[in-house]
C-alpha cells in the first residue's frame, strides 16, 4: 500500500495566482499598461457558463480589464468573426478567449485561427502550437491546462523530471498534444495513448507520469497505475448524484479516485485539481500578452515551467 499525496490545485493555484497579480502591479505602475481580457460565449451550456464567471472573477481580483461578450447560441458564424476581429483591434484588449465548445455551425478552427497568436492566450492558436513544439517557450503563449499540469506535476516531483516515463492518455489539441511537447521539453520519454491504443493497460502502467485526459468517467482504475506514479487528472466529467437528489449531479474525473488511492505516488483530485490551474494559467497568460505588447517581456510572471 503506497502513501499517496493529494496535489492541491486550489494551494498551486493560489500561489501562481499571487505571482501574477504582483507582475500586473507592476507592469500598471511601470508602463500604465492594464492587462485586458475578453471572453466570448456562445449560448447557454451550464458547465461553460460556470466557467465563464469564474475566469472573469479572476480576471478582476488581478487588477485587469475584463469584458465578457455573451452571444445567442444562434449567431452567425460572420458576426462571431467580426467581434473577434474588434477585439483583435482594441489595444485594451490583450488577451481573447472563446469559450469552446462552439455550436456546430460555427467552425471552430477558423475562430481560433482569426484571433491574433499574440491575444490568444488560449494558447489554441496554430502559430502558439507551433511554437510550442519547436521548443520555443519565449515567444509561445501555452495552453493553459497542460501548462498548469505540468506546474502540479513538478509539486508532486520537483523540477527536474528527465529521464523520467511520461505517458498522456488522449491526443486532443487541447491537451494531449502539447502536454506532450511540454514533457519532452522536461526530457521525459514521452508516449501518447489514445482510443486506438492496444494494450492501454498495461502502458499505462509503465509511466511515472500518467496525464488523463480523454473525456470518459472513472476510466482509469488502479490496475492501470504503476506503484508510486504521479497522475494528473484532467478530465470534468459530470455523473448522476442521487444521493445528493434527484436529477443531482457531481464531478469526477477520468482516473477511479478512490480505486486509485494507495496505488499511486501522487493525484490531482477533481474537484480542486488542475480545473483552478488553468484558470490561473489563464491569468498568467493575460499578464504575459500584456508585458510583450509593451514592449517588456522582463515584466511577465516569474515562474517558470
Amino acid at each position: 500500500m503506497t502513501e499517496t499525496k493529494i496535489i492541491s490545485g486550489k494551494a498551486k493555484a493560489e500561489e501562481v495566482l499571487g505571482v501574477v497579480k504582483a507582475a500586473s502591479e507592476k507592469l500598471i505602475a511601470e508602463t500604465g499598461v492594464t492587462p485586458g481580457i475578453a471572453v466570448v460565449i456562445v449560448g447557454e451550456d451550464p458547465a461553460s457558463q460556470v466557467y465563464v464567471r469564474s475566469k472573469g472573477k479572476r480576471a478582476e481580483e488581478c487588477g485587469f480589464v475584463s469584458r465578457t461578450h455573451r452571444l445567442d447560441e444562434n449567431v452567425g458564424e460572420a458576426e462571431l468573426l467580426a467581434l473577434v476581429q474588434s477585439l483583435n483591434d482594441d489595444a485594451d484588449i490583450h488577451g481573447i478567449l472563446v469559450q469552446l465548445p462552439l455550436p456546430k455551425h460555427i467552425n471552430e478552427d477558423k475562430i481560433i485561427e482569426t484571433i491574433l497568436p499574440e491575444k490568444d492566450v488560449d494558447g489554441f492558436h496554430p502559430i502558439n502550437i507551433g511554437l510550442l513544439s519547436t521548443g520555443n517557450r519565449t515567444r509561445a503563449l501555452i495552453p493553459c491546462t497542460p501548462a498548469g499540469s505540468l506546474l502540479l506535476a513538478k509539486e508532486a516531483l520537483g523540477s527536474n523530471l528527465s529521464g523520467l516515463n511520461a505517458v498522456v492518455i488522449g491526443r486532443s489539441n487541447i491537451v494531449g498534444k502539447p502536454m506532450a511537447a511540454l514533457l519532452l521539453q522536461e526530457s521525459c520519454t514521452v508516449t501518447i495513448a489514445h482510443s486506438r491504443t492496444k494494450n492501454i493497460e498495461a502502458l499505462a502502467k509503465t509511466a511515472d507520469i500518467l496525464v488523463a485526459a480523454v473525456g470518459r468517467p472513472k476510466m482509469i482504475n488502479a490496475s492501470w497505475i504503476k506503484p508510486g506514479a504521479t497522475v494528473i487528472d484532467v478530465g470534468i466529467n459530470r455523473i448522476p448524484a442521487p444521493e445528493k437528489g434527484e436529477g443531482k449531479m457531481r464531478l469526477v474525473g477520468d482516473v477511479d479516485y478512490d480505486d486509485v488511492i494507495g496505488t499511486a505516488g501522487a493525484i490531482t483530485p477533481v474537484p480542486g485539481g488542475v480545473g483552478l490551474m488553468t484558470i490561473a494559467m489563464l491569468m498568467s497568460n493575460t499578464v504575459t500578452a500584456a508585458a510583450r505588447a509593451a514592449g517588456r517581456s522582463d515584466l511577465e510572471p516569474e515562474f517558470k515551467l
